[in-house]
């Protein structure tokens, strides 16, 4: 039996103009927690996984704001595993992320593993206010150890002062369009990841076009905002080339 389950998260600054969470809430496998922020500037969520989704079938969905001059940082307490369904219909979970003006959201959720025999359907939509920044990682692990992947379809779309920023969509696995796993596009490696770092400051300063190692790259956008997409044997090396990407490009924010 398929699930429909969603989670909103809600950031404000209060009268103290302190990050608050007025809205805290989710059902079936998604569980928003408010945890310690160690940077003490805004309130952080993290997503604990509370049963075993998306199974085939399953529509999760999770909506977050982040309303003027707030700063929220969500993660999630482990992987989240898609996992073949008793059904034919594919699994879809969506993410609704807006950020307004002089707000600020980290969206660092752990990684999306496609376990052999899912389809999952994934979609993250972003709004930005043209003062927003955003910080946005997405990690896919293509199948589980010694496994074959399974069907996933990810398509990440961000506009900025109502204005497209980036519209992409990545296909793997079982009916996905041919060469998706060819030397063209994972090499042989089974995880793959992008980085997305939005900020003003970047039109003044914006960090230039580099690969970083053999397997990552570094691009600016069409608007305050580099995109870093990389691939890698396994998902701790792909954290790390994401990680020390994160690194400079907040050094370079920060001039």
């Amino acid at each position: 039996m398929s699930i429909e389950a969603t989670a909103r998260i809600t950031a404000a600054l209060d009268g103290r103009g302190v990050t608050s969470l007025p809205l805290l809430e989710g059902d079936g496998p998604l569980a928003p927690r408010r945890t310690r922020d160690m940077s003490g500037s805004g309130a952080r969520v993290t997503v604990v996984g509370a049963m075993s989704a998306p199974l085939g079938g399953d529509r999760l969905t999770i909506v977050s704001r982040v309303e003027e001059g707030a700063r929220l940082t969500v993660d999630s307490a482990a992987a989240t595993v898609a996992l073949p369904g008793t059904g034919r219909e594919p699994a879809t979970y969506d993410i609704e992320l807006s950020v307004a003006e002089r707000a600020e959201l980290c969206w660092l959720p752990e990684q999306l593993v496609s376990a052999q025999g899912s389809v999952l359907h994934m979609t993250t939509r972003v709004r930005l206010a043209p003062t927003a920044r955003l910080v946005l990682r997405e990690e896919q692990i293509l199948g589980r150890h010694a496994e074959t992947t399974g069907t996933l379809v990810s398509r990440l779309t961000v506009h900025r002062a109502g204005r497209p920023l980036i519209d992409q969509q990545m296909a793997y696995g079982p009916g996905a369009p041919g060469g998706w796993d060819g030397a063209a596009v994972l090499g042989g490696h089974r995880a793959v990841g992008q980085l997305l770092v939005v900020d003003p400051v970047f039109d003044q300063r914006c960090p230039d076009a580099r690969t970083l190692g053999d397997t990552a790259v570094r691009t600016p956008l069409a608007g305050p905002a580099v995109l870093v997409t990389a691939v890698a044997p396994d998902a701790r090396l792909l954290r790390g080339v994401l990680d020390d990407a994160l690194n400079d490009l907040l050094e370079a924010r920060a001039g």
